[in-house]
């Protein structure tokens, strides 16, 4: 229960911190984030598919039940991804962005309906999948447990991006500016910060992390439709509130709660009350420490 746990907290955790980021800095909520995800995850299924068809070599790595084509499609989609959310905030938030939160966040359901609708109008509303391999992939026991090495990858991919996300943020020049801005906008702006491009990182870091987060999920999950982003949005949510909102390292500690708590409620309570468990904590949070965790005065 534990490792299904942290598989399930390091996919939250991902989708989470962008989320975060997002709202951090733009200071609204962004309801088409998970289908965000799920565009990433489609996205991914295009270029494997491309790559099939150029015949690039399929290099294996060690057990895992794909190889080279389908960690160059999780590159490649994380970077198109990120590319179609500065594309959606120039042609839509960037012009309502003075019109307040409340208009931005309107907008985004909008966006949220309009890429789920162009997802199932392309595809259609069955399930799709990366390849027969991964339906087949089998446990092999480590350290006394039995996992999937697709599934040590999914973990270790996670913490990888996380600790590239936590350097940018703490060490570059644009990651210090970044959370400057996250932490008052204005006065950013007016210590010469460039607000502009501080919120394009954002968006393209944000966009990244949710395709790496929905691709994750696809292959944890063994296949994609849809509306799998939009299913991972409350647990996200919850994440986000738990943490505190605006904070990605709150977003960090929020998802892997919200994963571990999901799995290890299925001890006590049916699986089939499991989307619940998100909700009831999101509800407690905000009852008992609104700020969230990690959340400012």
């Amino acid at each position: 229960m534990v490792i299904y746990g942290l598989i399930s907290g390091s996919i939250i955790t991902l989708g989470a911190v962008g989320l975060s980021l997002t709202y951090g800095i733009l200071n609204f909520a962004n309801f088409a984030h998970g289908d965000i995800m799920t565009l990433g995850a489609f996205l991914a299924l295009i270029c494997l598919t491309l790559m099939q068809a150029l015949r690039i070599p399929a290099t294996t790595f060690g057990a895992l039940s794909f190889g080279l084509p389908m960690v160059l499609a999780l590159m490649m989609a994380m970077v198109l991804t990120g590319g179609v959310a500065i594309l959606i905030d120039r042609i839509l938030y960037r012009r309502l962005r003075k019109s307040g939160r409340i208009v931005l966040l309107i907008a985004s359901v909008g966006v949220a309906f309009g890429l789920r609708n162009v997802i199932q109008f392309i595809w259609g509303p069955l399930p799709q999948y990366y390849s027969a391999e991964i339906q087949l992939a089998r446990k092999i026991p480590l350290l006394g447990i039995r996992i999937k090495p697709d599934q040590i990858f999914i973990i270790g991919l996670a913490a990888f991006l996380v600790g590239m996300l936590h350097l940018f943020l703490q060490k570059t020049k644009t990651g210090k500016a970044m959370r400057a801005a996250s932490d008052n906008i204005e006065l950013a702006r007016v210590s010469g910060i460039n607000i502009d491009r501080v919120i394009l990182y954002t968006w393209i870091i944000g966009a990244a992390l949710a395709a790496a987060a929905g691709i994750l999920g696809g292959l944890e999950n063994k296949f994609i439709t849809p509306n799998s982003g939009w299913e991972m949005l409350l647990p996200i949510f919850a994440a986000v509130i738990l943490g505190g909102i605006g904070s990605p390292y709150g977003a960090i500690a929020g998802g892997m709660i919200i994963g571990l708590s999901e799995e290890i409620s299925t001890a006590f309570i049916s699986t089939a009350y499991k989307p619940a468990v998100p909700f009831v904590i999101m509800v407690a949070v905000l009852l008992i420490k609104p700020r969230g965790l990690f959340g400012g005065k």
